[in-house]
């Protein structure tokens, strides 16, 4: 006989979990709109004013804005319920995905700023400087305040944590666009522009790289960063009545999501309900918010059959 206990109480069984990032929708709202606006100013600026440290930086904030767009839609459609008996586990994962794509998104900007610096080296534009300087101004102002917004949350949810390093991020950027307009505004140099923004280009792409391996990290399914796996099956193996584990899979689901399943083989005659409580709190203290765990009696014929894979 086996037993498969979940890690909640059950009356807990039928309460739609929501991602960590759905507490915080309010001020997601607040920040889209803030950088939506933002990008509106900077793209006209740079264009009208030829600022290729604006236009990057414009760049930077409309990737944010998507960003920010396709997060509020996963968690929108992570928080309604599945209506299909298929997605078991919802759209829960939606989230990471679109943490995915805004990674490639912010990557492909960073790599159009640096082509463009390159033949702006070579061929120098003439810079509107007081516009690229007022306007980089008020977006430094409106980068830190949506990270403000955003900060709170950024500890329990991949898409706020990847949302506000961007904004911050994008600080940086408007920081140096604001740079490159005094430079050109009180000295002239041509070059302060392009070169500026090939370093905000250059300050871009590990983000989307750090973006897009922690994406992929969940969707890949790998044990979540904080959890020492090795702890994990040494604690259960220690537990009272217990003889061996197998079959331990830890994984996140989305944002403040760890789950986990375990085989665990007891002796004969041990409690189940004792062993199920102990491997409970063992795998709480790990940070795993869910488990299912099966007890297998030593020498019991057909208790476990092993996955062929």
């Amino acid at each position: 006989m086996t037993h498969d206990a979940h890690h909640h109480d059950a009356h807990h069984h039928d309460t739609h979990h929501h991602p960590a990032s759905a507490r915080h929708r309010g001020r997601l709202v607040v920040a889209l709109a803030l950088l939506l606006a933002l990008a509106a100013v900077e793209v006209t600026v740079g264009l009208t004013g030829r600022s290729l440290a604006l236009l990057s930086d414009a760049g930077h904030v409309v990737v944010d804005v998507l960003g920010l767009a396709m997060t509020l839609a996963t968690v929108s459609a992570a928080a309604r319920p599945s209506r299909s008996a298929h997605r078991t586990f919802g759209l829960y994962r939606a989230e990471v995905v679109g943490t995915l794509a805004n990674a490639v998104l912010l990557g492909a900007v960073a790599v159009w700023v640096l082509l463009e610096a390159v033949q702006r080296l070579r061929h120098p534009a003439a810079v509107a400087a007081v516009p690229l300087t007022v306007t980089a101004t008020v977006g430094l102002l409106v980068n830190l305040g949506a990270y403000a917004l955003l900060h709170r949350g950024a500890g329990v949810a991949l898409s706020l944590r990847a949302a506000s390093s961007e904004v911050l991020a994008d600080a940086a950027a408007a920081l140096g666009a604001l740079t490159a307009g005094v430079l050109t505004w009180t000295t002239g140099w041509r070059y302060a522009d392009p070169v500026i923004a090939a370093g905000i280009a250059v300050l871009i792409l590990p983000r989307a790289v750090g973006l897009a391996r922690a994406a992929l990290r969940v969707l890949l399914e790998a044990a979540p960063a904080g959890v020492d796996v090795p702890g994990v099956a040494d604690g259960l193996a220690r537990l009272p009545g217990v003889l061996g584990v197998h079959d331990l899979h830890l994984w996140t689901l989305t944002s403040g999501m760890e789950a986990a399943t375990a085989h665990l083989t007891v002796r004969d005659g041990t409690d189940p309900a004792t062993v199920l409580s102990a491997a409970r709190t063992l795998l709480a203290v790990h940070g795993v918010a869910h488990a299912t765990v099966q007890l297998e009696p030593v020498g019991r014929a057909g208790c476990c059959h092993d996955a062929s894979w």
